[in-house]
Parts: C-alpha cells; structure tokens; sequence
C-alpha cells in the first residue's frame, strides 16, 4: 500500500517567551497525536484511506471536520512532484485554484488562489497568499522559495484567513509542515540523476539524544549542468545550470508531558542562472512560439546570474496548563539575493544598424540586476487555546512582526566594454505590525458547530526610495512615505452532520492587506511628481462567501471535498508592470470579483490503486470602468479600448492577471505485490487553462493552456523500505510561453523542459 545571520539582534520575544514558559508549572497532558495511518494490512481488516490531520484552525483535526476548503499533500506525493529537481513552483496546478509562476527563477515564486496573486516583480513585493513555514509568516516573496525537502505535509487553506492567519492573507494560507524529531532512530536518504545532469540529493536522520530530547538532521542538494547555448559567445552551453543546497537542524526537548520546545535552524544557497528572457519568441497576431524556435539556444549579450543565501531559525514552545494550553513562535528570518539578466532577450539594438541586432527587433539593449543586501524578519506569536472544555473551545493570542529590508537596482551599459553599471537605485522599508486576535467553536447540537473570530492587525510603513544615477535620467532625490492603517477582519461557520459521514458547512471570511509601496526609481521619468514615481496602494479588503460539503464515503475509501464560493475585494491592490513607461506601479481599482467551485477527490479503488482527482474553476473580473493602464510598448495586438489618456487602454471586465479561469490534476498510483515488495506504476497531470500575463489584454500576451505530465515506474521492497524508480517529468515536452516583457519587444520565458532520470530511495 502506498505508504544566524551576523546582522541578526538579540531575540527579545523569544526570550521573555521561554521565561514565561519555563516560569510556568507544567500540568499532566497527553502529547498531541500522531496522524493516523493505516494499519488495515497488519490488522487483517479492509483496505480503506488514512485519515488526514490538518492544522488549519492551528489545531490538530481530522480534513474532513473543518468547515473551509483545504486540500492537503503528503511526503510522498511531494517527493514524486520534486523528482526532476523543480522548486517550489512543482505546486503549480497540483491543488485546485492554486497558480505559481516566477518572472526570476527559482529564487522569487508568485503564489495566487483562486486569482487572487500578485504579478509584481519587486523585491518589495506584497502577495496576498500568506506563506507560513513550520508556524512562521515568510513575508518577502524571496523567503516563499525555500525548497521542500523533509516535508511532513502541504496544507491548502483557500480563501480569506482573517483570524488565525491575518498577516496580508486575504486569498488564503499554504502551510509547510517539516518532518518533526523522533526518539526513534531513522532515516532515509534520496539520490538521483537524469536529463542534463540534474541531481538530487536528500535525505535526513533523527533521534533521541539524552532522556528527554531528540535531534533531525534533513539535507538536500539539487543541481543541473548548463544544457542552454548563447551562440554570442560561440559552441557550448552556457545558461539554465544551477546548483542549490538547504539544510534544516531541529532539536525537540520535552522532558514531561506538559511541556516541549522544538528549535528549527535552517539554511538555504543557491548559484545559478537568472530567468532567461527570449527576445521575439512570439510570433507578431499570435500567441504562437514563432517558427524555428529551439529550446536549447538563445542569441544574448548580457550577462545572466543569480545567487541567494538565506538562514533563519525559529523556536515553538508549549506549556500545558491542564484546562489551557499556551504555545509560542518566535522566528527570524534573513536573506540576501542578487539577479541579474538580459532583459530585453537578445544582442544589439537597432541604431548600431542593419545586422547589428537580433533575434528579431531590439530598439535598445536592457540588461538589470535586483539585490537584496539587508533583510531581516523578526516575528512573535503567542497563543493560548482551552482543552477540551464540553461544548465551547477557544483560542486567543498576539502576534508581532517587525521587517527591515534594503532593495537595489543596477542597469547595466551591455554595448560598452566591460558592460560597466550606469545606474544605481535604492529602496528601503521598515515595516512594523501587530495583532491581537480571538477565536471560539460551539458544539449547539451533536450535529451542529458553530465557529468564529476577529482579528485587530496594524501595520506601520516606512520607506525611502532614491536614484543614485540613472541610465536614461539625473538622479532622483530621496523620496519618502509612511503609508499605515489598523483593520478589523474575521470569519464566521457553520458545519452540520447530515450523515454519518457527509458533513455540509458554510463560511464567511473577511480579509485585510495593509498598503503596499512600489518604489523603482531606475527608469522613471524624474520630472513625474514624487507620488507618481513612489506609488503607494492603499488597503485591500476581501469578503468571501463560502459553502461546500465533506463526505467520506464506500467504507472508507473515497474521500470528497466540494465547495462553491463568490468573493468581493475592495479596492484592490493592483501592479502596472512594464508598458511603454518602463516602470511598474502600483494603483487601486475600485474593486474585483470572482466566483467558482472547487473539488478535491480521493479514492481506493482497491488495495493496490488509488486515485486522486482535483478541479476548480475560478472566473475572476476587474470592475472598474475609469481605471486605465499604460499599453505595451512592444508591437502587440491590443484587445482593450483606449483610455482617455494616449498610451493607454481601459481594463474594466478583464480577468486578473495569471488567473487561470480551469485547473485541474490527476494522479493515479497501481500496485503489484511481489514478494515483500511490489512494482508500481505513478502517474500525475496537472491543467491550467489560458492566463492574461498583464492588466490589459492583448493577443500576444495570453499564455496558452499547460498541460504537463510526470510518469514514475519502480519497485518498491523490503515492506518500502527501499525503492528504485525511472521517472519522467513534462513527458509530453510541451513547450508553452509562461510570462513576457512588453516594454521593448516580444520577449516571452518558457515552462520547464522534459526531464527523465532514475532515483533510489532507501529507508532506516
């Protein structure tokens, strides 16, 4: 059957939070449970599903019991998804409503649910999918890149999370849960190799260390050789290698029952290539790959980079009080990064004459680098929950949050020798934020459970933006904001029993993003008045309403999720990216819309096959009729009508950006027993249908559906304790344009190639 940083501060919270804890007496308590697993094989009975345990009310519940939409992944299927050595945009498509896409890489995801995301290639950039990893917020969008490696579980809680999770999550949470220490020695170790010399190496070890603790080591190093030729600098392949490594040490003390401190120090590097930008790959009245087009080969002469090394740690404490239990999280992050690439795709410009340029039309050679020299995150929970008090629970807490980042821009001369910088631009913020919060269930009947909550958040902004020297312009004074604003949001639900195993639910959910700055001075136009070059988006509100039904039916052995929902979002937070201007901005339209149904299906079909089936369809709208946005300077069809202002078109209707209205996965696993063993057969789709990748609409912008497909085929032996398996990822080798550059030509970057390899597994 399937089975510190030098530049950190002294940790203040989380020292008063352990005297508090230690201070405390501790009481006798039973220790969380494990997640079931199944067991139907020792014990004789019939095969049936396990039981999913999931935290999304920050406590342990069965999936089916919690009245929101969830999907949840597991270790194995997540290990599947990560065999070709993708990062954390693998996600994609593998849960309904969930779209990923990246504009640099692997260092820098973009996570949308249900529509609701982010396009914004800022360093600075505010997303309004909360990340949270083993209980910490990651905030930055360069932290949302931390690898899976080790990873107990996926949580998917879709829609606003306004009590519990209220940190800028008004389209929902994704909750990574690392494998936690045992007493028990264990392991297992990963390897494998396939196309273009892609390798993966990972693996962990736990156990206990003297009477009362116990230690996990987890590992992983991913890299893949050079398999693209720039044929501006003669044979050989140059771009798409990268080599990354993450680490995560965990120590668990629980010396009684009552009590137990589990401390997290992990680390992340990374060298390789920046996103690579293909100049006119697009075919012009089309969004067609243009003819000739070749995968492994591009015409550049920029330079292309990047590099990322971040460290963190956090500390989780719980003391039980015998009716209550009280929990802290403390965490610090830290990360610097550095990209750099060849913007406009290709070599030359069209003023150096006929000949001098190409692939296609090149108006004027632009190559850039973002950094992130300082970072630093430093966040406090503390929560107190009852234990099981009859018919009422609750939970109460306070959370802080406390952001320093410096952000900078480099344009880069590619026509001069030495390509030497001729501009530098600077951002920097300091965010401050706090919250108290409150929640509680009542049990109004044996069928009945009525929840609900309130969370009162501020957040205090300030930030400074600067050209020291511009390419194009002078330098831009210091421009300084302090945008802020305090909110009340929340959620209401009910969940009635109507079976034995059918439970119906309803929720409504209202969600809060602070103001967000938008601040790259490089390109601007320095005689724009300062609140047109530092743009600032006010507060984004979301209301969700939300119903849907739970059943576990057929003995077990299917499991289904059904859920409908309709949101609104006031003034919503909204970025302009490139067009004619060059620059990106931020603005509020006045609000946006969607609506939708989502499934989750799990079924046994017999004790050797198990399917799963996800689907969503989520239409999202723009309503504002004034609102209108800077066209593309490339030579793109347009859909939109123009606005009142020349260079610019109307949005009103359009759909958000990277909001696929269709997502779909599959995966189907077949077993035959042999011996203590078995082969198996895996195999895993996930669609997405056509996304716009800007604001406007035009015809060569429209990303085409995505359909890719991973086949797995192995032996498992030894009750799994080992397995050898050929995989394959994107088997098809669709080739489809994910993201483009309008500012210069028709520039696009592609999903990842087919890759194949073989891997080895080996448990202890």
């Amino acid at each position: 059957m399937t089975r510190f940083s030098r530049r950190a501060r002294r940790l203040r919270p989380s020292a008063l939070a352990a005297a508090l804890f230690i201070a405390l007496p501790p009481a006798a308590s039973a220790e969380p449970a494990e997640p079931a697993r199944n067991t139907h094989e020792a014990a004789g009975t019939a095969p049936a599903l396990e039981t999913v345990t999931v935290t999304a009310q920050r406590r342990a519940e069965n999936i089916q019991d919690v009245p929101m939409a969830i999907t949840a992944v597991e270790a194995d299927k997540l290990e599947i998804l990560a065999s070709g050595g993708g990062d954390i945009r693998f996600l994609a498509g593998r849960l309904p409503s969930l779209n990923i896409e990246s504009s640099f890489g692997r260092a820098f995801p973009r996570f949308y649910i249900r529509g609701l995301g982010n396009t914004d290639f800022d360093l600075n950039a505010s997303q309004p999918v909360s990340l949270v990893y083993d209980g910490v917020v990651q905030e930055n969008p360069i932290l949302k890149g931390f690898p899976l490696f080790d990873i107990d579980q996926v949580e998917m809680a879709r829609g606003p999370q306004g009590t519990l999770f209220g940190r800028n999550s008004p389209a929902g949470v994704i909750k990574f849960e690392s494998a936690r220490p045992e007493r028990e020695f264990g392991g297992y170790g990963s390897l494998s190799y396939g196309r273009y010399g892609t390798a993966n190496l990972s693996g962990a070890v736990t156990g206990g260390v003297g009477d009362s603790g116990a230690l996990r080591l987890s590992v992983l190093h991913q890299r893949r050789e050079d398999w693209v030729d720039n044929t501006r600098n003669g044979s050989g392949d140059d771009l798409e290698g990268y080599r990354e490594s993450a680490a995560r040490l965990q120590y668990r003390y629980a010396p009684d029952d009552g009590f137990e401190a589990l401390a997290n120090l992990h680390a992340r590097k990374l060298d390789g290539t920046a996103r690579l930008f293909r100049a006119n790959i697009i075919r012009p009245g089309s969004n067609d790959l243009l003819g000739g087009f070749r995968r492994d080969r591009v015409s550049i002469d920029g330079r292309n980079e990047q590099n990322l090394d971040q460290i963190g740690a956090n500390l989780r404490l719980r003391r039980d009080l015998g009716s209550t239990t009280l929990h802290s999280i403390t965490g610090y992050e830290s990360v610097d990064a550095y990209s750099r690439g060849d913007i406009d795709g290709g070599y030359g410009a069209v003023f150096l004459g006929e000949g001098s340029y190409g692939p296609g039309l090149i108006p004027f050679p632009a190559e850039s680098a973002d950094g992130l020299p300082h970072h630093r995150q430093l966040s406090q929970e503390l929560r107190i929950e009852s234990d099981e008090w009859g018919r009422l629970d609750w939970q109460a807490g306070v959370f802080g949050f406390d952001e320093s980042i410096t952000a900078e821009t480099f344009s880069y001369d590619t026509l001069a020798p030495g390509r030497p910088p001729n501009g530098y631009a600077t951002q920097k913020q300091d965010n401050q934020a706090w919250a108290v919060f409150a929640s509680a269930d009542y049990d109004l009947s044996d069928r009945l459970k009525l929840r609900g909550g309130l969370r009162y958040s501020d957040d205090r902004k300030v930030f400074v933006a600067e050209r020291v020297t511009g390419p194009f312009g002078p330098p831009i004074a210091p421009i300084r904001v302090k945008p802020s604003d305090t909110d009340v949001s929340g959620d209401f639900s009910a969940v009635y029993q109507a079976g034995d195993q059918v439970n119906l639910y309803g929720r409504v959910a209202r969600g809060f993003r602070a103001p967000s700055v938008q601040g790259r001075l490089m390109f601007a136009d320095a005689t724009l008045p300062s609140d047109e070059l530092v743009t600032v988006a006010q507060s984004e509100t979301v209301l969700s309403w939300e119903a849907g039904l739970k059943a576990q039916l057929w003995d077990d052995r299917l499991r289904l999720g059904l859920a409908f929902y309709r949101y609104t979002i006031d003034d919503p937070q909204l970025t302009a990216v490139g067009g004619n201007a060059n620059i990106a901005r931020l603005l509020n339209a006045d609000k946006a819309a969607g609506h939708g149904a989502e499934l989750d299906l799990e079924a046994l079909l017999s004790e050797h096959f198990l399917v799963t089936f996800g689907a969503s369809w989520n239409p999202t709208e723009i309503r504002d009729p004034s609102l209108a946005v800077v066209q593309c300077a490339a030579p793109c069809t347009l859909l939109d009508p123009p606005g009142s202002v020349a260079g610019t078109v109307r949005i009103d209707g359009n759909p958000l950006p990277q909001a696929p209205r269709n997502v779909y996965n599959l995966t189907a696993r077949y077993a035959v027993p042999v011996g203590d063993g078995e082969f198996f057969v895996h195999t895993d789709w996930a669609y997405r249908s056509e996304v716009d990748f800007f604001l406007y609409e035009s015809v060569e912008f429209i990303g085409k559906p995505l359909l890719e497909g991973g086949l797995r085929l192995g032996y498992d032996w030894h009750y799994g304790d080992y397995e050898l398996a050929l995989f394959g990822r994107n088997i098809t080798d669709r080739k489809v344009i994910v993201g483009g550059l309008d500012f210069n030509n028709l520039t696009g970057f592609l999903n990842e190639p087919r890759t194949w390899g073989v891997e080895f597994k080996a448990r202890f």
